[in-house]
């Protein structure tokens, strides 16, 4: 990925814990790797194919001036999160923020704080089969949208599906979402969690009905596995319902486990099924 960088940008600002650091103020020193494709802008000389990396610099300078926080990490973070809300041509960002007049009461050049940051693309399962089905898949599309940082960017036709676990019950609408997030998977598991909140979803019964049921499938290629989250989900090869409205989206997706693309797990389960 190409790189745009931006380094000791000196701007005065009032962030610390201390009382006399909101009072006085002092200087900290941003710098900045923002990662983009700028190969149609070096072909036609044109900036709109680019980043105008002086617009960069007075958004970093008006929110370090504008705003406070008790610590560097939080700065860092709010300058990393509000470029990749703002300017639409960022895939992730390299901040470094220093405090070179820390008041750490021994010799040093400088403190400071660097984070790396992202928009990560992940795909998810919606199904339910109570009440409005297509209400409420669409209602986990909107409040997906509706969040700052998180786009949905493809969505499945949706399917219905016998249910799944032998548990007696309606059949199932279910489709597939590939989404664009800076949420980490464990921040994006909660708000899944939250929106089927929203949505009157209780787990009563193991694979039961419900109003709303969303899955993180994959999470880029990562490979996760906590008490909380499992991805790749370890139920995909298994479940017709997921790759069928998947396929219409990520074919070529490889599992990143597996090894396999979507389009060969949905015909090795068909073949199965035969």
């Amino acid at each position: 990925m190409d790189q745009i960088i931006i380094e000791n940008l000196e701007i005065f600002g009032y962030h610390g814990v201390f009382e006399e650091e909101a009072f006085l103020g002092q200087k900290f020193i941003v710098s900045a790797r923002l990662y983009l494709e700028t190969r149609q802008a070096g072909i036609t000389d044109d900036l709109t194919k680019s980043l105008d990396y002086g617009e960069v610099c007075q958004f970093i300078k008006k929110l370090v001036e504008n705003e406070r926080y008790m610590l560097v990490e939080r700065l860092a973070e709010e300058i990393a999160r509000g470029l990749l809300l703002s300017f639409d041509k960022l895939q992730s960002v390299e901040i470094t923020v220093k405090k070179p007049w820390a008041p750490v009461r021994v010799p040093l050049d400088t403190v400071a704080v660097q984070i790396q940051r992202g928009w990560h693309k992940a795909y998810l399962s919606i199904g339910s089969n109570m009440g409005d089905k297509e209400g409420y898949l669409d209602f986990a599309i909107d409040r997906l949208n509706a969040l700052p940082d998180t786009k949905v960017t493809a969505v499945s036709d949706y399917i219905e599906t016998e249910p799944y676990g032998g548990v007696e019950q309606d059949n199932f609408l279910n489709g597939a979402l590939e989404i664009q997030t800076l949420k980490t998977p464990e921040e994006l598991l909660d708000t899944t969690m939250g929106i089927e909140q929203e949505a009157h979803r209780e787990r009563i019964v193991h694979w039961g009905p419900r109003t709303l049921d969303i899955d993180i499938l994959f999470y880029d290629d990562a490979i996760i596995y906590t008490e909380r989250l499992t991805v790749p989900h370890i139920e995909i090869p298994k479940r017709a319902f997921v790759l069928e409205p998947l396929m219409t989206i990520a074919p070529y997706y490889m599992h990143p486990v597996l090894h396999k693309s979507v389009m060969e797990l949905l015909q090795e389960l068909e073949m199965q099924q035969d």
